[in-house]
């Protein structure tokens, strides 16, 4: 069975985000791993300086998350329950530490498959789209990432778009995009960016189709040489519910956020991520 872990601060943002977990559960027959999260405070040593009562400290803050762990479990069920998803397998963890650290560890003893988990935002310009916790994980694990922004409710997966070079990387990565495609039944729409130092041939673009004639797969080439601009007004026209981008890059995010890109944002932040990795 496949395993989705989702990080959760049963935040409204967090809550947004577990219901693409549970459809994507649906789709792949899959079950979720709920984490969350906590850190222990630095206690002043100058209060409380005597190893006992420190412990005494920690331990208290240790059975106040567990707690709060506990009461916010039915939350989650009911939020399956009201999709009609209550069948969906559902495991919960509870961990203290660093949120990153502990992500991807989890995700290497569970042999985790998919992570859903939301995009929390900051007031940084290049940090809108995507939170660092989010940006983190996309970059250092081989596990698909879903990362969902803040404010986004969940839409059917109708139609995703995958960025390409037509190298042999992104031939791979379009597979299991058409995978994860597929009990959606959503449609594909692989974006080719052709700029002028574009060494990319009409050939090779004519061996993917053939590649994939039989899939629901529809293939656009735009010539620009702004990217990622192009990219954003692709989201726009074709009403795309999902983006897929193989090898995240920290540098592409702080690219789509140019000033001069402001006036996008209040629609680009609806459209959820899917992160790629070509290993």
């Amino acid at each position: 069975m496949k395993k989705i872990l989702f990080p959760t601060d049963f935040s409204p943002a967090s809550m947004h985000a577990f219901v693409y977990a549970l459809h994507l559960a649906k789709n792949i027959k899959g079950e979720i791993i709920v984490l969350h999260n906590y850190e222990m405070p630095i206690v002043d040593t100058n209060f409380v300086d005597m190893p006992i009562y420190r412990n005494e400290v920690y331990e208290g803050i240790d059975l106040i998350n567990f707690e709060n762990f506990k009461d916010q479990i039915p939350a989650l069920r009911k939020i399956a329950d009201t999709h009609h998803l209550g069948a969906i397998s559902i495991k919960s963890v509870l961990l203290e530490g660093d949120l990153v650290s502990n992500m991807l560890q989890l995700i290497e003893d569970e042999n985790v498959d998919y992570v859903v988990m939301a995009n929390k935002t900051t007031n940084r310009l290049e940090a809108l789209f995507i939170g660092s916790a989010t940006a983190s994980i996309m970059s250092s694990t081989k596990a698909i990432v879903l990362g969902i922004p803040e404010e986004t409710l969940y839409e059917p997966i109708k139609k995703i778009a995958f960025t390409t070079q037509f190298t042999s990387d992104d031939f791979n990565a379009l597979k299991k995009v058409i995978e994860i495609a597929k009990p959606f039944d959503a449609q594909i729409d692989c974006l080719y960016v052709k700029t002028s130092d574009s060494e990319v041939n009409e050939l090779i673009l004519e061996e993917w189709k053939i590649n994939f004639k039989d899939k629901n797969i529809h293939f656009h080439v735009i010539e620009s040489d702004a990217v990622e601009e192009t990219i954003i007004d692709f989201i726009d026209i074709h009403k795309i519910n999902m983006l897929a981008i193989l090898n995240i890059e920290r540098g592409f995010f702080e690219g789509l956020f140019h000033k001069s890109l402001t006036k996008k944002l209040s629609f680009h932040l609806k459209i959820p991520l899917l992160a790629l990795h070509s290993k």
